[in-house]
């Protein structure tokens, strides 16, 4: 199914359709209890194929599952450059430039401040950063309370995922100073 996803999400990047969602604000918390994480055998209902942008190799894969009162997003990228980038929902699903700039700006529905996800306020895109190791490799993990994957105001379905080339400060306003889009990826509904 990896590989099927991954098709569906390249198309969508290369053929520059664009979708616009909105949503209500929301308060992402980063633990969840162990017996709520969802078995890591189970296909996720949806992800997206990062794809590099911005001359980067940055490349990776984003799940995202229905979970409580929310949505659970896991994040793998690869070829990045050690230390913390900031990840994003984007508002646009369109990753057709070569800069990922295609993909607007952060997701942000109830025009608020940007900040940490466990902050008020934020956007409803504001993920918070990823730790890249040596190896070039980094992982999030992070619940989403108040989103859906079910079409409506609060669904993430159709947004970019965008992996930035630098932290994330949660306080410059609107981007939080994180640079280049290194990596971009729409999300779609798993086949």
């Amino acid at each position: 199914m990896r590989k099927t996803l991954l098709v569906v999400v390249l198309a969508a990047c290369g053929g520059g359709s664009k979708q616009v969602g909105t949503t209500t604000e929301i308060q992402p918390s980063t633990s969840v209890p162990a017996e709520a994480a969802p078995p890591a055998t189970d296909k996720a209902p949806a992800g997206a194929a990062l794809e590099s942008r911005s001359g980067s190799s940055v490349t990776g894969m984003v799940t995202i599952r229905p979970m409580g009162d929310g949505v659970h997003v896991d994040a793998k990228v690869a070829g990045a450059t050690p230390g913390k980038h900031g990840f994003h929902f984007h508002m646009v699903g369109d990753c057709s430039s070569p800069d990922g700039k295609s993909a607007g700006d952060h997701w942000n529905p109830t025009s608020v401040a940007h900040g940490a996800p466990t902050a008020e306020p934020h956007h409803a895109g504001d993920l918070g950063n990823i730790e890249v190791g040596a190896d070039g490799t980094g992982t999030l993990s992070i619940h989403l309370p108040g989103l859906t994957l079910t079409p409506g105001d609060k669904s993430v379905i159709g947004k970019a995922v965008i992996f930035h080339e630098k932290e994330d400060d949660m306080k410059t306003q609107p981007t939080g100073n994180a640079g280049a889009r290194q990596a971009c990826g729409v999300i779609v509904e798993t086949p």
